[in-house]
């Protein structure tokens, strides 16, 4: 029993490559799991034990609601015992809509929304003045005091400044009883078919009634009763006007100016969500950015004349209705389809741009004959605005959106809000303010707001700030204070979005729960890995157990307990080949060990490259927290782009330098941030980013299609005597074409049994065992092996098989290259780790006959990959450098950064107190600058 509650127990678990492994894991401390990439470790944390652990939340539903959720599979293991709920913080990033923002996945943005419609004051949008609001009783007691023995009309505001004739609604207020009403400032009776000025704005209050204001009971109650009968007429709104002087005065249950009687709603906290109808400004409906058509994007060169494609959107002269059109309104504005641009006159080009639609005459001089022309022209720009407001079709959507820029919206000026949730201030902050500061001053706005509070706003405030504080702080903890909580959520790196999830996840203080992480410390700086750490223990304290599966030595180091998983990877993995605390590790003769202790390590290279000389520069880059950086890069080199998290490197890299690159090579659509200059691009011919993302997102996909070395293998199978003589084409050794594979699994190897409301199940396909191909395709064989046989080899037995093929041999020699000799050539890219999905990525540019002069840029190459196999990346890395290539790496792997040729340093913190390029040159240059954190941390590495 005492087993049960100090340890969870793992028996027989064989999900993919585990060879039916029993591991006790302690509860309640801080575990990693480690080991070399594809080993086992993701298999293990959750493929067994989160899959197990959702499994049995969604066993407790009942049949009725699991059959709408769709099951789970039970993991392929024996037996799991003391398990707790298990919560997963993986890599994938957070949702990709425009609305979803740091501000509402922490849930800071849903207490600041409840804090400013509770505590906060109501300003006027026209004066500035605070806004009142009374109850009906403090009506009439301020009406009693201030206007004692005078004469005063009480009327109630039912039309404001706007226009229509109204004469519906003079006859409905005569129906009801009422003999005046005050038009635009005047008191007139009501007369049978009174009506205005359609065209003009008017303003219409209804006379409820006109007394004098004295002490006595009957005045009491008429007041009142009066009160009551405007308040109702003009929605919460009265107005009083004093007999003699013409004063005017406004009163309101809801909040109002008391000198222009504008009101607003009560507040409630939907006025303050962008996400809401009531919050969300209604020009940009709360996305803060609106698509604004460009005239330079259109008319790109004023000289060319219109028939020489001088309106880029309609391209160059052709027998059109629309050039039609053009000659009809050059017509009219003297002036031909040959005439330069620029010298069209202005009235011309406003119809060209927005449109027109009139009839006109011209008399022919020569043969005096009045001719008559129909203009019926949308306009270019009104047809490209329609085009992307209301086309279904991405391509014709993203056609427009060229020629339009993204611009904060004018109405809120990228607020998101209506104009009255922006009048709602605390401490002359409104929310925008707030949302739009990094979260280290929003945590010392926050701490000193107590003192400036009114007592009734502490009362209504306490809790909510109380929240809000230790959200802020937990951020603050997993080094996210440069972020703001108006930052949109796609913008997030995969780490920082995980992080985000670790802080909400704190913030929440469960307790008695498992924890699951996968990586926390990608995409942080070693200066932030204290920080990140002390969370995690944090959470250990409180009572939960944390299980990381990480590769970070300091992390490693501060565990309770490690587990190591190998020896290998893939086939050759899946063992516990340790398990103890860090000290335990040390002692053992695992890789992971011998680099812990540093009996292996990455070399510190003898020698920096020279590169070829030549630089590509990029000048006056200012986008999101750069600070107008210019910055060389010198090419063929290793370079590596350092810095804090939040500093700039992605931003100069990612959203700058790759699509100038990728605009010029491959015309992308993706447009760069901004930027003065860019020299140096003749000196490479390709750019070619290498991310983590899956090579594909089906089970069909594998890394033999991805590196097209499948078709090479299907065209030999061709020739295979036996297949010449069937007169075989390469599409019969496809599982993806009818023809050659088994039509019952349709070539997938297995069939999906659907159990209603259990989980679908599958079994292998009884017609092929699982092979994807019929029996005649099975027949041909190649040395004896038949296709099936070759996609299930290991790139090991593959590249002894296929060693007198060239241009098989090559392609699948990369891939060995790389470390994953342990995968097969048929293995579902799903299953692929984040790692090995960026190894076969640079396998299949390694193939390829390269010409010296590429570009290579990685963003944290060594996600998920253990010291090894960044030993074993490196070499490859080197190997493409050594052709004359240039890689570009952005990194905080201290094994990947002393390699570099050339560092470029971005700092000195994130977010605002970035931005800037801090020191440039050799490791060893860098090192002595004094103000870089990466220095600090470098040094260690180069003794």
């Amino acid at each position: 029993m005492q087993s049960q509650e100090e340890f969870i127990e793992v028996i027989g678990a064989r999900a993919h490559n585990l060879k039916n492994i029993d591991v006790t894991i302690p509860r309640e401390k801080l575990v990693v799991i480690t080991g070399l990439s594809g080993s086992g470790k993701s298999s293990l944390a959750f493929d067994t034990i989160y899959a197990e652990g959702q499994r049995r939340y969604i066993e407790t539903f009942s049949a009725y609601a699991r059959q709408f959720l769709g099951g789970l599979e039970r993991p392929d293991v024996d037996k799991i015992d003391g398990l707790s709920p298990v919560i997963a913080i993986e890599q994938k990033t957070t949702s990709k809509s425009p609305r979803s923002t740091v501000g509402t996945i922490t849930e800071i943005y849903d207490f600041l929304r409840l804090l400013f419609a509770r505590a906060a004051d109501a300003y006027s949008y026209n004066t500035g003045e605070k806004m009142v609001s009374y109850s009906d009783e403090q009506i009439k007691e301020l009406i009693k005091e201030n206007y004692n023995g005078k004469r005063i009309n009480i009327l109630a505001p039912v039309i404001r400044a706007r226009k229509g004739h109204y004469a519906e609604l003079f006859q409905q207020i005569a129906k009801q009883g009422f003999v005046k009403v005050r038009v635009n400032g005047e008191i007139q009776d009501l007369v049978s078919g009174m009506k205005l000025d359609r065209y003009k704005t008017h303003d219409i209050e209804i006379v409820i009634d006109r007394l004098a204001i004295d002490t006595s009971e009957d005045t009491d109650k008429r007041l009142t009763e009066s009160i009551k009968t405007a308040m109702y007429h003009g929605e919460d709104i009265l107005m009083i006007i004093e007999q003699d002087s013409k004063e005017v005065r406004f009163f309101s249950r809801t909040l109002m100016c008391p000198s222009t009687g504008i009101s607003y709603p009560n507040p409630e906290p939907n006025n303050f969500s962008f996400n809401s109808p009531k919050g969300a400004c209604e020009s940009c409906n709360g996305l803060g950015t609106i698509n604004q058509i460009n005239e330079k994007k259109i008319i790109p060169n004023p000289k060319l004349s219109i028939k020489n494609g001088g309106f880029a959107p309609l391209g160059e002269y052709k027998s059109s209705w629309i050039f039609k059109q053009l000659e009809i309104i050059g017509e009219k504005f003297g002036f031909t389809l040959n005439d330069a641009i620029e010298k069209i006159p202005a009235e011309a080009m406003e119809m060209i741009m927005n449109g027109g639609n009139e009839k006109f005459s011209i008399k022919s001089k020569a043969a005096g004959v009045t001719k008559d022309y129909k203009i019926d022209f949308e306009g270019i720009a009104n047809f490209i605005k329609n085009q992307f407001d209301e086309s279904n079709s991405t391509s014709i959507k993203r056609w427009a959106k060229e020629f339009m820029d993204e611009i904060d919206c004018p109405s809120c000026n990228g607020s998101r809000l209506k104009k009255e949730a922006l009048y709602f201030k605390i401490l002359d902050k409104n929310i925008a303010d707030l949302s739009n500061m990094d979260i280290s001053e929003l945590t010392i706005w926050f701490n000193e707001l107590d003192n400036h509070l009114s007592y009734k706003q502490k009362t209504i405030a306490t809790e909510i700030l109380k929240e809000i504080k230790a959200r802020l702080q937990f951020l603050m903890d997993v080094g996210l204070n440069y972020l703001a909580l108006s930052r949109s959520s796609k913008s997030l790196s995969g780490g920082e979005a995980q992080r985000i999830r670790l802080a909400t996840q704190i913030g929440s203080q469960l307790v008695g729960v498992l924890y699951i992480l996968d990586e926390p410390s990608i995409g942080l700086h070693q200066r932030d890995n204290e920080r990140l750490i002390n969370s995690l223990e944090n959470l250990r304290d409180i009572g939960n157990s944390v299980l990381v599966v990480e590769h970070d030595k300091d992390m490693i180091e501060r565990a309770d307990w490690v587990i190591d998983i190998g020896p290998k990877a893939g086939k050759y993995g899946g063992k516990i080949i340790s398990e103890g605390t860090p000290k335990d590790l040390l002692k053992e003769n695992t890789i992971t060990a011998q680099f812990m202790s540093g009996k292996m390590q990455i070399e510190v290279p003898k020698k920096r490259r020279d590169g070829n000389g030549k630089t590509l520069k990029i000048t006056g880059a200012n986008g999101n927290n750069l600070k107008n950086v210019s910055v060389e890069f010198p090419l063929g080199k290793l370079i590596c782009v350092t810095g804090v998290s939040g500093s700039g490197k992605s931003t100069l890299i990612n959203e700058t330098l790759y699509p100038i690159l990728n605009e010029h090579f491959f015309n992308a659509v993706k447009k760069p941030l901004p930027y003065k200059k860019i020299e140096g691009l003749e000196h490479i011919d390709k750019v070619i980013d290498i991310d983590q993302s899956p090579i594909g997102r089906t089970p069909r996909s594998n890394p033999a299609t991805y590196t097209d070395v499948f078709s090479e293998i299907r065209t030999l199978f061709t020739q295979v005597p036996e297949a010449m003589i069937r007169g075989y084409k390469a599409g019969r050794f496809s599982f993806n074409v009818a023809g050659g594979r088994c039509e019952t699994c349709e070539g997938s190897g297995v069939r999906t049994i659907e159990m209603a409301f259990l989980p679908d199940v599958y079994v292998e396909c009884e017609t092929c065992q699982g092979k994807r191909f019929n029996r005649e395709t099975l027949e041909i064989r190649y040395k004896g092996k038949s296709i099936s046989d070759v996609l299930n080899m290991t790139v090991d037995e593959a590249v002894d098989f296929f060693e007198n093929i060239p241009k098989i041999y090559r392609k699948i020699k990369t891939i060995q290259d790389v470390g994953l000799g342990y995968i097969t050539l048929g293995q579902q890219s799903t299953t692929l780790s984040g790692g090995e999905a960026q190894r076969v990525k640079l396998a299949t540019e390694l193939s390829k006959k390269d010409t010296g002069n590429t570009f290579y840029i990685m963003d944290e190459p060594t996600t998920g990959l253990h010291f090894e196999d960044i030993r074993v990346l490196m070499d490859v890395i080197n190997k493409l450098v050594d052709k004359g290539n240039t890689v570009l790496i952005i990194e905080h792997n201290m094994d990947v950064i002393k390699l570099a040729d050339y560092i470029i340093d971005v700092g000195l913190e994130g977010g605002k107190n970035g931005g800037e390029i801090l020191c440039t040159g050799t490791p060893e240059e860098i090192v002595k600058n004094k103000k870089s954190y990466t220095a600090k941390f470098l040094k260690n590495e180069l003794i």
